[in-house]
């Protein structure tokens, strides 16, 4: 029984002719979907986490001690371990500048395994809950009432770090014995990392002298600014009113990072323009040759009544075919890539988000199309050409 004849029938079996050269061209549009796959995803990532954290930070504006500003953005937006510290004093100073609507402010603290604590090292926070509107919204969720004396939330890589589930476990900070009582819902920010406790545990630390924090000292403050205000204008005239302390409006949280991203975009973009011009021309000297060594066989088509449009369409099924191809396995390649090996670089270390579906979905789409637009792309001149000789002087060439 013969097998009925279709385009995808007949171009498939054109394509095993030459194994290798088809394998080739699989290859180098696999390569280069792989490529822009996992460069989307990262640059996606980076910006995704650095404005998300921005946003879910709860303040109009950030002070910190001044020259600690990239120490700050260490914290909050790459879980970094660091500690800064300001006189407690420059609260009320910063309250009383116009457009300021409220305050709070959050202390410091380095945990050390072995030296202080009995925990991993990462950032102790000791914040006024009467006052904190940047922790409550996770807060409320994780327990009912207040944190009382004594007692610690963990954020939630902080709690896969401890192994805290969600029983209460006793832990030593500074010397002193705390109750982990729960686990804070990730926020996405730098503080996923951190371990919470009331500021009124900052006398026992003290006493301890088992960090570097001083009597009437803080670490950072959060202000919001009232209705109309500009967070700019207001951290500017915070700037302005002293020069112990350094002013940001979270729009600017993480503007050395995104910077630094603007400049990988350039770098990425070029090398992705660089590799497809080289895709392109492959393409094209592949069919070009393919061209040449099936003119014949196009001019028996051509003269038994086969028109241009079956030319093309035999043509461009075998080109969508490597396409597609091509570009599906880049894509496993990319996102295999970039969800692997990630956590190697240094710009995606330590933050703590990643890509959701949806997005893996859209970089996904947006590289198909790309890499099957190569293919039609450098094979669009030698089809054009094939699909326009004459029949007989194909045949009279053979």
């Amino acid at each position: 029984m013969t097998k009925s004849f279709t385009l995808f029938s007949f171009a498939t079996r054109n394509l095993k002719r030459k194994p290798l050269r088809t394998a080739v061209l699989v290859l180098s549009i696999a390569l280069l979907v792989s490529a822009l796959v996992f460069i989307l995803s990262f640059v996606r990532r980076v910006d995704t986490v650095v404005r998300t954290a921005s946003d879910r930070l709860g303040a109009d504006v950030i002070i910190v001690p001044a020259g600690s500003r990239g120490a700050a953005d260490d914290i909050l937006l790459e879980n970094t371990v660091k500690t800064f510290y300001m006189d407690k004093g420059l609260v009320e100073k910063v309250g009383r500048i116009k457009g300021v609507d409220s305050l709070t402010y959050q202390t410091y603290l380095a945990s050390i395994t072995g030296e202080c604590c009995d925990v991993p090292e990462t950032i102790v926070v000791a914040f006024n809950q009467d006052t904190d509107f940047i922790i409550k919204p996770w807060l409320d969720k994780a327990m009912t009432g207040r944190l009382k004396k004594g007692e610690a939330i963990v954020g939630s890589e902080s709690a896969m770090n401890i192994s805290l589930g969600l029983t209460e476990v006793d832990s030593h900070l500074f010397g002193n014995l705390f109750k982990m009582v729960g686990t804070l819902e990730k926020t996405g920010t730098g503080l996923d990392t951190a371990i919470f406790i009331d500021e009124s545990n900052i006398e026992d630390i003290l006493i301890k002298g088992k960090s570097g924090l001083k009597p009437g000292q803080i670490s950072i403050i959060f202000a919001r600014v009232k209705k109309g205000e500009d967070p700019s204008k207001v951290a500017g005239d915070i700037q302005d009113s002293s020069v112990e302390v350094n002013a940001v409006a979270r729009k600017d949280i993480g503007r050395n990072i995104l910077s630094t991203l603007k400049d990988l975009n350039r770098v990425f973009f070029v090398t992705v323009m660089l590799v497809s011009v080289l895709s392109v021309f492959l393409v094209w000297a592949v069919f070009s040759a393919i061209a040449n060594e099936r003119a014949w066989e196009i001019g028996i088509m051509r003269a038994i009544g086969a028109r241009e449009g079956h030319v093309s369409g035999l043509f461009l099924v075998e080109v969508l075919f490597i396409g597609m191809t091509g570009s599906i396995l880049g894509i496993v390649a990319g996102t295999t890539i970039s969800v692997f090996l990630a956590k190697n670089f240094m710009l995606l270390k330590n933050v703590s988000a990643g890509l959701g579906l949806a997005e893996r979905l859209v970089i996904a789409l947006l590289s198909l199309t790309a890499g099957v637009g190569i293919c039609v792309a450098g094979a669009m001149s030698p089809i054009r050409r094939l699909k326009k000789m004459e029949p007989l002087l194909a045949i009279r060439k053979e």
